[in-house]
């Protein structure tokens, strides 16, 4: 986009759309009402700043976030053109991330740089909610260069910046009226440009639904997948690196799972290895995007989130997404379509019928792992903010990793946690129980959708709140280091949408057979609760949990889930692979795991193939086309040479 089209300079009709109070923006001079709006996502250099879209459900916008790890981030930067000299009010969208818990600190302080000069106020520091933050005042010529200066490395954010030269005016946060205004200061239309017609559409591009947008390719649909993320692979890529378990190419359909090993390194995990949090290669999400990208079939539309579902009766006509950066709509168009969220937005969206239920949930994590400086491949692989100052301080023999006291995180002074002196988790204990964990897991009674920025950040206070102890209550590991944490959140559980099979744990522990049999699931019946030991203290906001095992959460070797839990029971062209399937709350126990979840998506994508060819419905593929998807299911996933 022309960089006008998203720093705009507009008259009053669009500024009142932003007004708090219409007065404000109609009640001021001619020329006082000239403004710059700057969206943070569209900053011309991120520096080290990351753009987070998790809460857009919410917010309506993705904004930056200082994810330091207690080293301030290099400034995200970019210019504006003015309509014209003078002073203006400047107004920050953001917030104080801790202040919901009434924590002291203000840890996500940041200035706003003006021409290399920061304004006197220091953003960040106000409000348990995002609110626009007054800047005072400010003089400015006819252009200037923006910085976003984070002070501590720890988490600051921003979502948008605005000039304005009525000085009293005053911006509203309602969400409808901000995104009203963004598309207009963009230059966007109200309605969607055309962005396209396909066979299939698959929404999700985690393990699940760039399976099933390869299967389906691979089987002559023309296919779109749009993945809200810059990286394919969701829980299974280097953002959030949960390692993909589950048993693959099992008989009597030994090609299921073909996609999956083919898009996943191959790399196998020794007995008692963790590789949950492990560096970024293990994940290799260039594999991936090339195998989508290798697609002739396949098209693509990454960092685009589906934000709108139009249908016709019981079917889903068509979507529309949006890109990240540049808030641009299309509507893509196709008979049929896979919701592979692991959410459930789609199938949310468009009505579909679906449980979920805010209580005694599996949390969030958001995983994390550490170095010891005096390591030199360590620091040399080292995916920290400061790397180059790293290894040149280690170069030098300076090995010491301070960490500042963290009085806003949680207080874990004197109390137990994995990896502290003498506590042992699950048998083991020092850093070996403390990083690359998946038990750091929070937001039990939280609404994993729409409050997930609050899980996540919790998840935060968990981790700084323990590495604080232990550095500077304990003493321990002087020449560690925080090394990675991710900031998209890990999720295991949320909507599940219900197809014509719904199955439970029981029908696991009892081997229920079904003749649709599809995909095999291999993992126990793994619920996951607050950790008992963790908990005084933290009731409610616990951060450790514990897993269910033991012979009643056992069901044998191999289970053969029916294809009729993979579409949805009142839209009839929706299919869906994932986490998000139909399935009981327990029954999510043994499908969550990202391979099983992936061959989902090989198995939907097949379905899917015979939709296209015999204009069915995806219950039709059971009722009348199920010989041909087993002959299907029997066949290779991958490219034959």
């Amino acid at each position: 986009m022309k960089r006008r089209n998203f720093i705009g300079i507009l008259g009053n009709t669009s500024l009142a759309l932003l007004a708090g109070s219409m007065t404000n923006a109609f009640g001021a001079k001619s020329d006082s009402n000239e403004f710059v709006f700057v969206e943070a996502e569209q900053f011309k250099d991120f520096g080290g700043w990351n753009i987070d879209q998790q809460s857009m459900e919410r917010m309506g916008s993705p904004y930056l976030l200082a994810h330091g790890l207690g080293i301030p981030v290099e400034d995200a930067t970019t210019t504006v053109t003015f309509p014209s000299e003078g002073t203006y009010r400047v107004w920050v969208r953001t917030k104080d991330w801790v202040a919901p818990w009434n924590a002291p600190g203000a840890p996500g302080k940041f200035q706003l740089k003006v021409n290399g000069k920061p304004i006197k106020e220091i953003f960040g520091t106000k409000g348990a909610d995002w609110h626009w933050h007054d800047g005072k005042t400010i003089k400015v010529g006819k252009s200037a260069k923006l910085a976003l200066h984070d002070l501590t490395g720890f988490e600051g954010r921003c979502e948008a910046i605005l000039f304005c030269k009525d000085l009293n005016f005053e911006p509203t946060n309602d969400i409808q009226a901000l995104t009203k205004f963004r598309r207009k200061l963009n230059g966007l239309p109200d309605n969607p440009e055309f962005g396209g017609s396909f066979d299939f559409i698959v929404v999700g591009g985690g393990l699940a639904g760039t399976c099933a947008a390869i299967s389906a390719a691979r089987n002559g649909a023309k296919v779109a997948l749009v993945q809200d993320r810059p990286v394919l692979g969701g829980n299974g890529s280097s953002e959030v690196r949960v390692w993909p378990e589950g048993h693959t190419n099992k008989e009597p359909y030994p090609h299921i799972g073909d996609i999956v090993s083919e898009i996943l390194p191959d790399i196998s995990k020794g007995p008692g290895q963790v590789f949950n949090g492990v560096s970024a290669e293990f994940y290799d999400d260039n594999l991936k995007l090339q195998k989508v990208k290798e697609e002739p079939n396949i098209t693509l539309f990454i960092e685009n989130r589906a934000i709108e579902v139009k249908k016709t009766g019981d079917k889903i006509t068509s979507i529309v997404i949006q890109h990240l950066r540049t808030a641009k709509h299309l509507e893509l168009k196709a008979p049929y379509f896979a919701d592979c969220t692991g959410d459930a937005t789609l199938g949310f969206k468009a009505g579909a019928d679906y449980e979920y239920k805010v209580e005694n949930l599996m949390g969030s994590s958001n995983l994390f792992n550490v170095l010891d400086a005096t390591n030199k491949e360590e620091v040399l692989k080292c995916e920290c903010k400061d790397k180059s100052a790293l290894a040149l301080k280690c170069e030098v023999g300076n090995f010491a990793q301070p960490f500042p006291k963290c009085p806003w995180a949680l207080d874990l002074s004197d109390k137990p946690f994995p990896g502290r002196k003498g506590v042992k988790t699950f048998g083991s204990e020092g850093l070996q129980s403390f990083a690359n964990m998946w038990y750091w897991e929070s937001g039990f009674n939280k609404d994993q959708v729409n409050d997930i920025e609050l899980i996540r950040d919790h998840n935060f206070r968990a981790m700084y709140g323990a590495w604080d102890a232990i550095k500077n209550v304990d003493k321990m590991y002087p020449n560690h280091r925080l090394g990675w944490s991710a900031y998209i959140a890990g999720k295991r559980e949320s909507r599940r949408l219900m197809g014509d099979v719904v199955l439970d744990a029981e029908d696991f522990k009892t081997q229920k057979k079904f003749s649709d049999g599809a995909f095999p699931c291999s993992w126990h019946v793994d619920l996951h609760t607050p950790k008992t030991e963790f908990k005084s203290g933290f009731e409610g906001n616990e951060f450790v949990s514990d897993y269910t095992r033991g012979k009643e959460y056992q069901y044998g070797n191999l289970y053969w889930a029916p294809y009729r839990t993979l579409y949805s029971r009142n839209i009839s062209n929706l299919f869906m692979a994932g986490r998000n399937i139909s399935v009981t709350k327990t029954g999510l126990g043994p499908v969550r795991v990202m391979r099983t979840c992936g061959m989902m998506g090989e198995v939907v994508g097949k379905a899917a193939s015979i939709c296209v060819k015999n204009s069915s419905s995806p219950r039709q593929v059971y009722e009348q086309y199920l010989p041909e998807l087993i002959k299907l299911l029997s066949k290779p996933g991958k490219k034959q040479a």
